[in-house]
Parts: structure tokens; C-alpha cells; sequence
């Protein structure tokens, strides 16, 4: 897999700016916090970067289609370097980082939908399903090193963090200009129609696909409660009532505990379970994911609630991975890159509403009882997603339904996806595929 040069280019600023992401949050959050001492706006700034995906993200990954996909990664790149650069200026007023921020995190769309849509270009075979599976854990890795690097260094200087963070992009754009050949759009412009009706196309496609749905909804609500702790931490770390560890300490312990927990359950349920079982184990795991956190109800130390993190991480990646081949079976390879664009926009959107509304909450009640709360409703609701989630016949018929359509040609004039989730006429239809991190790439 790393034989292919291209691909270790893409592999490797990938992890650059995941890494330099990540620090920039952990410092963000922390800087905001320190300006105003308040809770929620501590968890709006965590919040923000999740906003453009609900303002524009499907249309944002539809329009990285129309071209050039090392053009798209190298462009966003390069604008999200200079506005970091920006963010980094001493004394900026937090009304400006949050809007800086924003504006960084528009170009996160059509970058990740460029490269979702390029890996597959790259890898084959089986060499695409471990690169794949390669690159989300990865991303889990990258996590826990920006958040642990990103909470020390901000302790010291923010600034200093967000400055890595610009490094981090500039790094990544030189690697994929320099690193990966050009390559024509996919979508040549006698194949487009309108971009919202591309948009709506890989709406269609997700939502009136029985299994893609159901797939869908376990995600979206496995997101709604795991990310709460790390939205939280510096707040929850800086509680001055706690003294056993210092406040940077927590909060990186806190933050890094669910993609450490995302790795290990990842890397031991694929190992010690065959598909059957694992997907057996999927529904059960899902419910037991949230029941992790509910007894942060009790106000455990921060190196307890870290580890329930942990806890709740390890058990969404046991579940993740045969979601996430589910999703890739079931869907038409013509639609791969905007069906990209609406699970990561929900994935996004479902994580910055959970942080918002919990930081809110906790401005008023105590963060353990928020928490605790918040996660004993997640087991209401992943109980009932896991009940109502679809019969093995009803799988095995997306997935012929899905392999039907990959193996016609592309006809010439789009109609969008019927309303069964087979593939109708698709002039749009192109041969990019990917799939990704939390939730389906």
C-alpha cells in the first residue's frame, strides 16, 4: 500500500493536518475559556468548527467534485494556513477567533470530500480497504496527540499551538501539489446538472436506502453523546474544586480517553471477532456506548471520567467498523463522494449541537449531571435504533442492489437515485468512491 507514492503523499498530510486540527481546537477552547471564564462559550468555540457543516457542507462536498481533487485539497489548505496565521495574532478579541475559526473550517468540506473521493483512485482491492481502515485510525491517532500536545502547549501559549496548526496545512499542501499528479474532474462539466440538485441527489440516496438510513441514524446518534466529554474538558478540567491533577492534565486526559478507547476497540474487536459475530456484537455495543458515561453522574475524579471515555470510545469502534462496510456495500460507487458530504455533515453537526447544548446546560447545572443525564437519554435512544434496525434479507438486498448498479455503465442524463435506493439515470455519476473517520468515509 505504501509502495504507492501518491497515496503515502495523501496518507501523510492527511495526518499532518488532523494532527495540527486538533491542537488548534484544544488551544481554541482553552484560550476562549481563559478570556471569559465561561463555560459556554468555552464549548462554542469547540462548537464552531462543527457550524459550516450545517450551514453548507453537503453543498461544499458536492462542489469538490467539480474539480480537480489535488486542486480542492491544495486550495483549502493554503486558505485555512492563512486564516490560522490570522487566529494567531496576540490579543485578538475571542469574537474574532470564533469568526476566524468559521471561516477556517468552511474549506473542511470540499478538502475532506476531495480527498474521500481520491483514495480510491489511488488503492485498489483490497489495498483500498486497508487504506481506508489505515486513515481512520490514523485520524483517531492524530486525535490524541492534538489534544495532548495542543492542551500542554496552550497551557504555555496558545498562539504558539495555532502557529503549529498553520505549519501543519502548509506542510500538507506542498505534500499533495508535489506528491499526487494531476487528474482531470471526475464530473466534467457536460455531466453536471445544478449543485443543489447533486446535493439533494446524495440526500436521496442516504436517506431512502433502508440500511443506509438505519446506518445513518447509529451513527448520528452514537455522535450525539460521545463527544460531550471532550467538548467539556476544559471547563470540567478547570473546575477549581478539583486539586488531585493539574488542570492541563485533566483536560488532555479527558480529551484524548475516547479516540485512545476509538484505537484499542477498533484494533481488539476486529481482531478477536469474525464479521458474524461482530455484527451480532454491533447492536449491543451501540447501547452500551452511552451507558459508559451515566455514572459520571456522581461526580467522579477526572481521571475516572477520562477512562469512562474511554470506556464509551471502545465500544463505538466495535460497532463503527461493520457500520461503516455496511455503508460501503450498500452504495452506489456514482454517489460515494456526496454521500460522503451528507454523513460527515451530520456526524458534524449532530457533535457541535450536543457541545453547544450540553455547555449551555452546564452554565446553569453541574457538568456531571449535564453529562450524566445526557448519556442515560443516549441509551433510550440507541435502544431504540437498535430495534428498529433492519432484517438481514432487507441488508443482503441493498447490497445486490448496490453491486446491480456499480456494474452498469453511467448513462448520460441524471434523474437522481430512485426512491428503492437504486441508482436511476446519473449523468453525474463518476468513479471517485472514499469513506472516513467517525463516521462513514
Amino acid at each position: 500500500m505504501f509502495a504507492q507514492r501518491e497515496f503515502r503523499a495523501v496518507f501523510l498530510a492527511g495526518s499532518l493536518s488532523w494532527v495540527g486540527d486538533y491542537v488548534a481546537k484544544a488551544a481554541v477552547t482553552l484560550l476562549v475559556f481563559q478570556q471569559t471564564r465561561s463555560v459556554a462559550l468555552s464549548a462554542a468555540a469547540f462548537a464552531v468548527s462543527f457550524l459550516p457543516w450545517l450551514l453548507g457542507g453537503p453543498v461544499l462536498a458536492a462542489l469538490a467534485e467539480r474539480y480537480a481533487y489535488r486542486r480542492v485539497m491544495v486550495a483549502c489548505d493554503l486558505i485555512r494556513m492563512a486564516l490560522m496565521l490570522v487566529i494567531a495574532i496576540p490579543s485578538l478579541p475571542y469574537q474574532a477567533v470564533l469568526v476566524l475559526i468559521f471561516a477556517a473550517t468552511l474549506a473542511n468540506p470540499p478538502s475532506q470530500a476531495a480527498k474521500s473521493a481520491l483514495i480510491p483512485q489511488l488503492l485498489t482491492g483490497d489495498r483500498l480497504v486497508l487504506g481506508l481502515s489505515l486513515n481512520s485510525s490514523v485520524g483517531q491517532a492524530a486525535q490524541v496527540v492534538g489534544y495532548v500536545f495542543g492542551a500542554a502547549v496552550a497551557a504555555i501559549d496558545p498562539e504558539v499551538a495555532l502557529l503549529f496548526n498553520a505549519a501543519t496545512f502548509g506542510f500538507s499542501a506542498l505534500l499533495v501539489r508535489f506528491g499526487v499528479r494531476h487528474r482531470p474532474p471526475v464530473m466534467n462539466p457536460a455531466h453536471r446538472s445544478h449543485l443543489l440538485r447533486e446535493t439533494r441527489e446524495g440526500f436521496g440516496i442516504v436517506f431512502r436506502t433502508p440500511v443506509l438510513r438505519a446506518i445513518a441514524v447509529l451513527v448520528f446518534s452514537a455522535m450525539l453523546f460521545s463527544i460531550v466529554p471532550e467538548g467539556l474538558a476544559a471547563a470540567w478540567a478547570n473546575d477549581e474544586s478539583r486539586g488531585a491533577v493539574s488542570a492541563g492534565t485533566a483536560q488532555a486526559a479527558i480529551m484524548v480517553a475516547n479516540p485512545v478507547g476509538f484505537i484499542l476497540g477498533g484494533l481488539l474487536v476486529s481482531r478477536l471477532f469474525g464479521p458474524a459475530r461482530r455484527l451480532k456484537l454491533m447492536r449491543p455495543l451501540a447501547v452500551l456506548a452511552p451507558l459508559m458515561l451515566v455514572p459520571v453522574l456522581f461526580d467522579p475524579p477526572p481521571l475516572v471520567v477520562a477512562l469512562l471515555a474511554a470506556l464509551c470510545g471502545f465500544a463505538v469502534a466495535g460497532m463503527m467498523p461493520m457500520a461503516n462496510g455496511l455503508f460501503v456495500q450498500a452504495l452506489p460507487n456514482g454517489f460515494r463522494a456526496r454521500a460522503f458530504g451528507v454523513m460527515a455533515t451530520g456526524v458534524q453537526v449532530i457533535q457541535g449541537f450536543a457541545v453547544l447544548v450540553t455547555g449551555v446546560l452546564a452554565e446553569r447545572f453541574p457538568i456531571p449531571i449535564v453529562v450524566g443525564v445526557w448519556s442515560a437519554a443516549g441509551v433510550v435512544l440507541m435502544a431504540v435504533a437498535s430495534l428498529r434496525w433492519p432484517d438481514r434479507q432487507t441488508v443482503d438486498d441493498a447490497i445486490a442492489a448496490a453491486s446491480l448498479a456499480n456494474a452498469d455503465p453511467p448513462p448520460s442524463r441524471p434523474d437522481g437515485p430512485a426512491s428503492d435506493g437504486t441508482v436511476g439515470d446519473t449523468s453525474d455519476s463518476h468513479a471517485g468512491d472514499g469513506h472516513r473517520r467517525h463516521a462513514v468515509t
